[in-house]
């Protein structure tokens, strides 16, 4: 999937089986190369945000930081180890018989694409089970996965959440999300280098070894 620089993409609200979320499988790519002045947002369709014909943002948008859950989030599913047993898991919310939500593999090189300027707002909805979509999830995502200059704004679950694998992100930002800025687990073993969390009322990290 090919983003062109200043796309905004608008997820529907909903929860459940009704929720929208953009999510790449494994083996799949997303190139979503936004750029400093043109970067890709995904939002929810409720916000007014809108560009002219030359590409500029016309209108910033009409929804406050506190405006969370609205739609889903972006999942990135990836071949990379993780660190539980057997090896793969089914992404939250989705449904086990679905092969398409499975993530993990034995390879850390693996390559899911690229996220340049990407800001993602108002996500979070209820996918089933209690189980909110984080802003930006990364599931056994590999190394060869470019990811930097990404910006996470009122999400009602946790800003960014690595499920083991190797993928790394330079420049970060998360703001006023409803749980944890930067949560990890099941073995992540890559890095953030650089990155600002503003997180009144809520916790800016939670970081574990397994599952």
């Amino acid at each position: 999937l090919s983003v062109d620089p200043g796309t905004i993409i608008k997820g529907k609200s909903g929860q459940g089986e009704n929720a929208s979320a953009l999510i790449v499988a494994r083996g799949g790519m997303i190139m979503a190369e936004g750029t400093k002045d043109k970067p890709i947002i995904f939002t929810a369709e409720s916000d007014q945000i809108r560009r002219d014909s030359d590409g500029n943002l016309e209108n910033g948008g009409n929804l406050p930081t506190s405006a969370r859950g609205l739609w889903g989030g972006l999942i990135v599913l990836g071949n990379a180890v993780l660190n539980s047993v057997p090896g793969e898991s089914a992404i939250e919310g989705i449904p086990t018989s679905e092969n398409r939500g499975l993530y993990g593999g034995s390879d850390d090189n693996d390559n899911s694409g690229k996220l340049h300027y990407v800001s993602i707002r108002h996500g979070g909805t209820d996918i089933g089970g209690g189980n909110e979509i984080n802003g930006a999830t990364f599931g056994g995502v590999g190394l060869g996965t470019s990811i930097h200059h990404i910006e996470i704004i009122a999400n009602n679950d946790d800003g960014v959440e690595f499920f083991g694998g190797t993928a790394s992100i330079k420049n970060l930002l998360s703001v006023n999300v409803g749980d944890d800025a930067i949560d990890y687990d099941e073995g992540w073993r890559g890095y953030i280098q650089y990155a600002l969390v503003y997180t009144p009322g809520e916790r800016g990290g939670e970081h574990d070894g397994g599952t």
